[in-house]
């Protein structure tokens, strides 16, 4: 079967020639749109039983939630992230969490992954942490400091060790001298 390049286009527009797509598993729909509504600051493109897309333009992702009755908060992800272009946007970002009734955590000038970055933090319902962040300096010479150390979670989310990145914001929030990057 020879297959005709020509009639096989995207039947979906987007503004990129490639965009992120990312599928997670929830255990409810309904009760996680009103936290990715508020992240992505838009309402989802598509909603079925057990099932919502957003296509955001801006990041470029196609972001899917699907309903799953095995699902187990925590799974095996450390964290999400959107990377913006300036600190004014992470603080819109906080202001939008926060008229949305989020809890955040913030971090100021934070060296993680070899970068210092400004980042607020936020969950989901179902414990997954989301960051906002933007890259000051993309070369910095260590790959974290903790300017606040003894927490639960005393190193970077990305790092390879035994963190798992897994707490909640609640958590980080409560606990004096807890720090998350990446």
């Amino acid at each position: 079967m020879t297959m005709n390049l020509e009639e096989k286009k995207s039947a979906v527009e987007f503004g990129t020639t490639m965009r992120v797509h990312v599928s997670i598993n929830t255990s409810n729909v309904e009760r996680s749109l009103p936290f990715y509504q508020t992240l992505f600051g838009q309402g989802p493109t598509k909603v079925r039983p057990g099932y919502a897309k957003f296509e955001v333009a801006e990041p470029p992702v196609n972001f899917t939630l699907n309903e799953n009755g095995a699902f187990q908060q925590g799974g095996t992800i450390s964290h999400f992230g959107i990377q913006v272009k300036s600190t004014e946007e992470v603080l819109a970002a906080k202001e939008r969490f926060i008229e949305s009734g989020l809890a955040t955590f913030s971090e100021d000038e934070v060296t993680c992954c070899y970068a210092v970055q400004d980042k607020v933090w936020v969950t989901d319902a179902d414990g997954n942490n989301w960051e906002v962040f933007v890259v000051l300096d993309a070369d910095a010479p260590v790959h974290s400091v903790n300017k606040m150390v003894g927490g639960p979670n005393d190193s970077c989310a990305c790092d390879t060790g035994a963190n798992t990145g897994r707490q909640t914001l609640e958590l980080v929030s409560k606990s004096a001298g807890s720090s998350k990057c990446c």
